[in-house]
């Protein structure tokens, strides 16, 4: 008979550590929103929003199993400038566009749940400035780094604005061997779940 190990299987200890990071305050309820809608660059850019995805859309997803989340990915060459956003369908039919570029993936997160968090969010964040504690851990830190970056900006279009001017300039001049036009970014749908 094999001897009975002392230690915790690693298995345990990630899901423990998940189940520990979905559960961490604030809970991140999102009150009268029917679906969220993310679009972002798959990798090399879009740094803030893509950290989001990572971090902060799984506890939302656990804090509201019947949200409707979707979330597209695109490649993006250096070449392509566009923005990602965000959009969040109310339910009384509104929808709500956040513009997550050059933004930090804690200030995406406070400008959502300030858009969306209801009352438990707004009981949260007197709770933290009455403690003197920052309303999202980390967030303090990367404020002002934040405002120097937007103000030097130049405005980009969102991801579908990108696609349908890319799609009106491949019908104005088609693909030959002397025009050498960049065909439009793939781009994949996926619902995170």
């Amino acid at each position: 008979m094999a001897p009975k190990s002392t230690t915790v299987p690693a298995g345990i200890v990630r899901l423990q550590k998940l189940i520990t990071h979905l559960k961490a305050p604030p809970k991140l309820v999102l009150t009268g929103v029917k679906s969220l809608r993310l679009s972002l660059a798959y990798k090399n850019d879009h740094f803030g929003a893509r950290h989001f995805l990572k971090e902060n859309l799984p506890r939302i997803r656990f804090a509201n199993p019947n949200l409707d989340i979707q979330v597209q990915q695109a490649r993006k060459t250096v070449k392509e400038q566009w923005r990602p956003e965000m959009e969040l369908e109310l339910e009384d039919g509104r929808i709500q566009t956040l513009d997550l570029q050059d933004k930090w993936s804690t200030t995406i997160l406070k400008e959502l749940m300030d858009l969306a968090g209801g009352n438990p969010w707004k009981q949260h964040v007197e709770e933290a400035t009455k403690a003197g504690m920052p309303v999202i851990p980390g967030s303090t830190v990367h404020e002002k780094t934040e405002q120097r970056t937007r103000k030097d900006s130049k405005p980009l279009p969102s991801l579908k604005e990108y696609m349908q001017m890319h799609s009106q300039t491949q019908k104005a001049a088609p693909m030959t061997a002397t025009n050498s036009t960049t065909p439009p970014p793939s781009y994949s749908n996926s619902g995170v779940q």
